[in-house]
């Protein structure tokens, strides 16, 4: 007897991994976070306008951290697209921090000696405000476009060249196996002593920080730091104090950066607490930038003499290496100018 044969069995789609799953849950909606937050009366101040240009994006855990019916949560203003973007700014401009005349090659910026930063996507899990980069040509500038191929070239004929930096975008945004194809082929070149890492997904995005990740980072050649960027305090919580042990247990130097944000975190409380806060879960305070001064964003700015004012009593309230180094980026300078 001739058997009939078999069904072909379909493929069973796997499903995404949790992190993607979780920024794919994204709020996109700026009516529908203050709605989460017991604030519709403040959907008269959104802009539609500016939420076009530059959408709202921000994981739900992130929200989780927003005090509910509270207008002024420093979290929220983060990321709430307002008519105050809108407003024309003296001396704000698409390129503030000279991106553009540092370029070497495709999402490549050299500014610094001894370091090349890679533009490795235009991918965020959250979309900040103030970002500095809110009007860079990512479909035109990323390093990851042909395979890293022309990154990789300049980096490998630069022998200065000893540090390589991820930026974007967020690096961490790439998939593991994105992350490997480039230092599979940077582990290559012989010249390059350290990796650096700048993402703010072990923040905003925690579930990124899963073994697969965690396994690439341990395999690497070279010591890793990563410096993440948060603000304010509340951005910390119990999902993010793991990540980061997690992060620290795979061998990797944490850092934070900060953005000095009027209305955020432009108080020596809030200031001192974030240095207490990411000192509590692993992160030593590295840099408090003063705003760069990109277009749509000048609501944010605190002006120089006051940062001053902050800075020094931070420095008088706590332990030297719990003091971020107050500094601006100047374009064509050849490091970040303190103030």
């Amino acid at each position: 007897m001739i058997t009939a044969a078999p069904e072909p069995r379909q493929p069973v789609p796997r499903p995404a991994p949790r992190w993607q799953q979780a920024w794919r849950d994204a709020v996109r909606d700026p009516r529908e976070l203050l709605s989460s937050l017991g604030l519709d009366a403040l959907a008269g101040r959104v802009s539609d306008e500016a939420a076009a240009q530059f959408p709202l994006r921000v994981p739900r855990g992130f929200v989780a951290r927003m005090r509910h019916g509270d207008p002024h949560d420093p979290l929220l203003r983060q990321v709430l697209p307002l008519d105050a973007e809108m407003r024309p700014a003296t001396g704000y401009g698409l390129d503030a921090v000279g991106d553009g005349a540092a370029r070497t090659g495709t999402g490549v910026i050299q500014k610094y000696r001894g370091r090349a930063l890679l533009v490795a996507t235009g991918s965020c899990a959250i979309n900040c405000r103030y970002c500095f980069r809110r009007h860079f040509p990512y479909s035109d500038e990323t390093a990851a476009r042909e395979g890293w191929r022309e990154a990789v070239a300049l980096i490998r004929a630069d022998t200065g060249v000893e540090e390589v930096l991820l930026s974007g975008g967020d690096p961490l945004s790439l998939s593991n196996a994105k992350l490997a194809e480039l230092t599979d082929v940077l582990a290559e070149i012989p010249h390059l002593r350290r990796l650096r890492i700048h993402s703010r997904l072990p923040v905003v995005l925690p579930e990124r920080i899963e073994d697969g990740l965690l396994a690439w980072l341990a395999g690497l050649p070279w010591p890793v730091t990563l410096v993440i960027h948060a603000n304010h305090a509340n951005e910390f919580d119990d999902s993010v104090d793991a990540a980061l042990g997690r992060l620290r247990g795979a061998g990797v130097h944490l850092l934070n950066q900060a953005v000095l944000l009027r209305g955020v975190n432009d108080d020596v409380e809030a200031l001192a607490d974030l240095s207490e806060r990411g000192f509590a879960a692993g992160v030593l305070p590295y840099y408090l930038h003063q705003l760069d001064r990109v277009a749509g964003a000048a609501h944010f700015e605190v002006d120089d003499a006051r940062a001053k004012t902050l800075h020094a009593a931070l420095a008088a309230r706590l332990s030297g290496y719990l003091v971020p180094r107050l500094v601006r980026e100047v374009a064509g300078d050849t490091g970040k100018r303190p103030l």
